[in-house]
């Protein structure tokens, strides 16, 4: 005979871990069908690029850091130089009025114009008498000279302590700007990792084709330099073509865009700053780019980056990491903001 028992039914319990079961697969497929693809190669490229110019305006901060560190070194070495001299000149003064107060002591203490005038000699009394007065006068000066020398070594101690702390503060500063840079360099690299080995490769054949080309092909028209040095700066810049960037070097291996400038003004007997921050100020400013003359330098994106304007709307300059010394056409420089002709 059959069984007519009803099928058990599934308890609650049961039902509520099944229907979060359900739901939960369903929310992982909406998500993975919405989750982000992966970035395409023109797309980390241009994310790669700004991470660049991130890395090349903290570069600049960095570098600017490094200046102010090294003129406070400076500093402070000729202050502790200065102290060294002093305390010896100190050290000297009380040398002679100590030989002074022992020759008074081995004398007996006695005062010397008492000594005198007990002498047996009195028809030398005057003239000794004169010598005695001269003495004091010079015990006097030693001791003035002797303050004197106190109070600049301790006004030049607490400058030097005051220097070295600042100095203290611009080494941590140095230190968090170096990261900062180095940061976006190393993202930077993560986001190139996850193209493939041929798609780096297309891309580094790429820069370096447009570096070859800057040098081969350019067209810098037939636009006179206003300014000599500038000039002569340019021509230098010039035969740096083909060098690579690197954060930090200001040549001759390898150049970032504030080094390359400041080398080839130097090759031209013209001292410059290290930095963009401070190079703007080193000139007469351009402010309309129909002005701008071979050999002036070119500022772009708030002062982040650099170069030298070579005519017809060309720029020299070292780009990025990645890249060469070479000719761009302005275009390509992102915001310019004015021109500085030294």
């Amino acid at each position: 005979m059959a069984s007519h028992r009803r099928p058990k039914q599934p308890s609650r319990t049961r039902v509520t871990v099944l229907t979060a079961t359900a739901a939960a697969a369903v929310a992982l497929t909406s998500q993975t069908a919405q989750a982000d693809p992966k970035p395409t190669k023109s797309e980390v490229k241009a994310k790669v690029d700004k991470l660049y110019h991130e890395a090349e305006a903290a570069t600049e901060k960095y570098n600017q850091s490094k200046e102010r560190q090294d003129k406070l070194k400076e500093e402070v070495d000729n202050l502790q130089d200065k102290v060294a001299r002093g305390q010896e000149d100190l050290n000297d003064l009380r040398g002679e009025l100590g030989s002074v107060a022992s020759a008074q002591y081995r004398s007996g203490g006695i005062d010397p114009s008492v000594q005198l005038f007990l002498s047996a000699d009195p028809d030398s009394y005057l003239d000794k008498a004169g010598a005695i007065d001269q003495l004091s006068a010079k015990q006097a000066e030693s001791l003035q000279k002797i303050q004197a020398k106190q109070r600049t070594l301790a006004q030049q101690r607490a400058e030097a302590t005051d220097k070295l702390a600042d100095l203290e503060d611009v080494r941590q500063e140095l230190g968090d700007k170096k990261k900062k840079f180095q940061g976006k360099l190393a993202e930077a690299q993560r986001l190139l990792n996850t193209l493939t080995a041929a798609e780096r490769e297309e891309m580094r054949e790429k820069e370096q084709r447009a570096s070859r080309a800057s040098s081969e092909r350019v067209e810098l028209g037939n636009e006179k330099p206003a300014s000599g040095r500038g000039a002569a700066a340019l021509s230098a810049a010039a035969t740096q073509i083909g060098k690579p960037y690197i954060s930090g070097a200001t040549g001759p291996n390898a150049y970032d865009c504030s080094g390359l400038t400041q080398w080839a003004f130097a090759q031209a007997g013209v001292s410059i700053s290290r930095t963009t921050f401070t190079q703007h100020n080193d000139g007469t400013k351009i402010y309309s780019k129909s002005q701008l003359k071979p050999g002036d330098m070119v500022f772009f994106n708030n002062l982040a980056h650099v170069g030298f304007y070579a005519g017809n709307n060309q720029v020299l300059h070292a780009p990025k990491p990645g890249a060469n010394v070479r000719y761009e056409s302005m275009d390509y420089m992102g915001t310019f903001q004015f021109g500085v002709r030294v």
